[in-house]
């Protein structure tokens, strides 16, 4: 598939998520949009993500309560050392989704920890500064921590780890250092 279609499917992808947010005042299946930059050895991601909240407490106590989110997200990778070559450059689109639990305060302001687990599909596969992931599909997880301002704002930073779970060999895995900025509607 040429880079341009591929650019076009994931621009159309994330418009539609998006999208979504128009209607979140009325109840809709969107209630807040994220974009996250990391960056991680040779290699750097951008993503655009949209979320629903679980509306669900559990373990509450102390004014503090476990609950969580549905991650939608589309994502760029530019890797800087593709095979291995110093200079090569390697472009991906990846297409996850991902549940995110998050303990955190009842009124849902001020700090919060997280960690989530999901699935992700790659454009091709992953081939960078001798990291190689060998299968289109891969598991995301992350843990991370944040700050939920009065004004809506969650601003957070996170650990973001892919693999395919050993599903096939090569198997090296792509770590991140993502900092992320989200506005809930």
């Amino acid at each position: 598939m040429a880079i341009n279609k591929k650019i076009a499917i994931l621009s159309g992808i994330v418009t539609a998520l998006l999208a979504g947010g128009a209607h979140a005042d009325g109840g809709g299946w969107v209630d807040s949009a994220s974009f996250d930059f990391g960056t991680g050895p040779k290699v750097r991601l951008a993503r655009l993500a949209v979320q629903k909240n679980w509306d669900a407490r559990w373990f509450a106590s102390n004014g503090r309560h476990l609950s969580g989110y549905w991650d939608l997200s589309a994502a760029y990778w530019r890797g800087t050392a593709y095979r291995n070559v110093p200079g090569q450059h390697q472009n991906l689109f990846v297409v996850g989704f991902t549940p995110v639990a998050r303990y955190q305060r009842d009124d849902k302001l001020g700090w919060y920890v997280e960690g989530g687990i999901g699935a992700n599909l790659f454009s091709e596969l992953y081939n960078n500064d001798d990291n190689q992931l060998s299968t289109a599909f891969q598991f995301g997880d992350h843990i991370g921590v944040g700050y939920v301002t009065q004004s809506k704002w969650d601003l957070g930073i996170k650990i973001q780890h892919y693999s395919n779970a050993s599903i096939k060999r090569p198997n090296s895995g792509a770590n991140f250092l993502v900092a992320s900025a989200r506005y809930q509607f």
